[in-house]
């Protein structure tokens, strides 16, 4: 099984814009235990205030502005809904 794209995203929101790409995989993405590799960035005159990723080496995480968090990962929905929540408060 090769990656298979499950959603691509870009769109402009708020100050900035919204990009990101969620992919299922054949082997979950060390120390990650799910097969969903993801990037999610919300970015405002080319700085990152919100960002989601389960980089290999890390694991599932979040940036909000320069703290870096980790996250628990649930299921797709829940991680675009929980990106969005982030977002929307730092808009606020």
């Amino acid at each position: 099984m090769k990656a298979s794209l499950i959603r691509r995203i870009k769109e402009v929101y708020g100050r900035g814009v919204i990009e990101g790409v969620i992919w299922e995989v054949p082997k979950p993405v060390p120390p990650s235990a799910h097969r969903i590799k993801y990037r999610l960035v919300y970015v405002v005159e080319g700085k990152r205030l919100v960002g989601y990723d389960n980089e290999r080496g890390k694991g599932d995480h979040k940036h909000i502005g320069a703290v870096e968090a980790p996250y628990r990962f649930k299921d797709v929905p829940t991680l675009i809904r929980d990106f969005l929540r982030d977002v929307k408060e730092v808009e606020s």
